[in-house]
Formats: C-alpha cells, structure tokens, sequence
C-alpha cells in the first residue's frame, strides 16, 4: 500500500435520473454500496449529508466520457454536478474515468442472478462501487490518486 492515503471514500455515479452512491472503508479494502439518490433539487443537499455523516477523505465523482476519451453532454453535467456537491458539502472532489462502470455494474448484477429489471434500483450504486474500487485500486498500485482533483474557479467557491 505504498503511497495509499489513508481515510474513507464516497464514490457517486452521477446519472441523469438517479445518483449512485458508495463508500469506502478507512484502510480501502472494500468499497459498499450506500444508496441511490434521486436526481432532483434535494440532490446535492442529500450528498452532502451523507458526506458530513461519512467525513470521507474525498469524493470521487465519475466522469463518463465516452470510448474515444472525448468529452459528451453526460461530461458537462457530471462536472457541473460535481462542482456543486465541492461547494455544498466542503469536501476534495476528484473526477476519475468512469467509462463502463454502468457496464460492469450490469454485468456482475445479471451474473448474481438478478434481471435489469430487477437491479434498476440498485444498478448505480453498484456502478459507484465499481468506480470507487477502480479509484483505491489504483491508488494502492500506483502509489498516486486516481482521476484528477477538481479545481473550483472564483464563480463557483
């Protein structure tokens, strides 16, 4: 665990109609789903709780850019949200590459014998999961963060 930051870690899957939302243990040997959070106007406030409850280290919030490394509509919005939740909540934001978090969370819930009918409700945070390991994952191999660290500028402090 060379280089690995010791502390909790809140993953959040952001999706244009429900937010998912993960955590880690202190010592990041497991990422666990928390809950899925509406998408709505309560949204940011809601994170931000579960943020004040968790005191994590960071958020890490996925950026879903697509196959191709390129930005898309989905990019835009992630930031914007995760701009947001910095504010509302004080805490470290970093975006890391989400790309088919959605995908491997689908995956590992039909090969658990569940439907996509019936992970609807659980499927973005088992995505939050999916990234938020990714992230610890890659901190403990590499020694470095994940992602890059979301830098505020003066109109949204």
């Amino acid at each position: 665990m060379t280089g690995f930051r010791r502390g909790v870690r809140l993953g959040i899957d952001v999706g244009r109609a429900r937010i998912g939302v993960a955590r880690s243990d202190p010592d990041g040997l497991l990422a666990v789903p928390v809950e899925t959070v509406p998408r709505d106007d309560a949204s940011v406030t809601r994170i931000a709780r579960l943020a004040a409850e968790y005191e994590p280290l960071e958020l890490v919030v996925g950026l879903p850019i697509n196959l191709r490394g390129e930005d898309t509509a989905s990019t835009a919005d992630a930031r914007a949200f995760a701009a947001a939740l910095a504010q509302a909540s004080g805490c470290a934001v970093r975006l890391i590459d989400e790309r088919l978090s959605t995908v491997t969370a689908h995956q590992a819930l039909r090969a658990s014998g569940r439907s996509q009918r019936a992970s609807r409700g659980v499927v973005d945070q088992a995505a939050a999961v999916v990234l938020l390991q990714h992230a610890i994952d890659t901190e403990k191999g590499t020694g470095a963060p994940a992602g890059v660290t979301l830098i505020l500028d003066e109109e949204n402090r």
